[in-house]
């Protein structure tokens, strides 16, 4: 039978490398803390000067390659459509989508529901494909690029063809 001591020892151990563990946890979320506000900090700068220089078009790198800003990126924001904004400004999957509904699938830029649209695009008319195309017609119909005629139903405005 162990000794009361012997006990005591044993959860004191127990209790300090509880501590320690709890301690090297701390630290590692005050470093993930500490980094956040420093983000945060360098973004409120950068977003405070002024913006000077527009004839310089700044490079932004997107993994490994420089990418001219205004570039279509895969997995970008959408813009909000402007007057002489081209869709190559638009990702990949936006810029298709534009094309379909502009006429590129010989569908003569006639408006799509999103199943259309799904199989235009080249993919099975299943719920997830026509739902992420759903997403992105919605996207771009909020900010200006599509027109959604009735709800579900899509069509690219006079003036903003899908041609990249």
């Amino acid at each position: 039978m162990p000794s009361v001591m012997g006990l005591l020892e044993e959860r004191e151990r127990v209790a300090r490398q509880r501590v320690d563990a709890l301690q090297a946890e701390l630290r590692e979320a005050e470093a993930v803390w500490e980094r956040f506000v420093i983000a945060r900090e360098t973004v409120g700068e950068v977003l405070a000067e002024p913006r000077g220089g527009q004839d310089v078009v700044p490079v932004v790198v997107a993994g490994e390659r420089p990418v001219q800003v205004g570039q279509a990126v895969p997995g970008s924001v959408v813009p909000h459509w402007e007057e002489g904004l081209a869709p190559a400004v638009l990702a990949p999957d936006y810029q298709r989508i534009m094309a379909v509904l502009a006429g590129g699938n010989g569908m003569r830029g006639e408006a799509m529901d999103c199943r259309q649209l799904a199989v235009g695009l080249g993919l099975e008319p299943v719920p997830a494909k026509v739902e992420g195309v759903r997403s992105k017609a919605k996207r771009l119909a909020a900010r200006g690029w599509l027109a959604e005629v009735r709800p579900g139903l899509f069509s690219v405005p006079v003036g903003r063809g899908g041609g990249s």
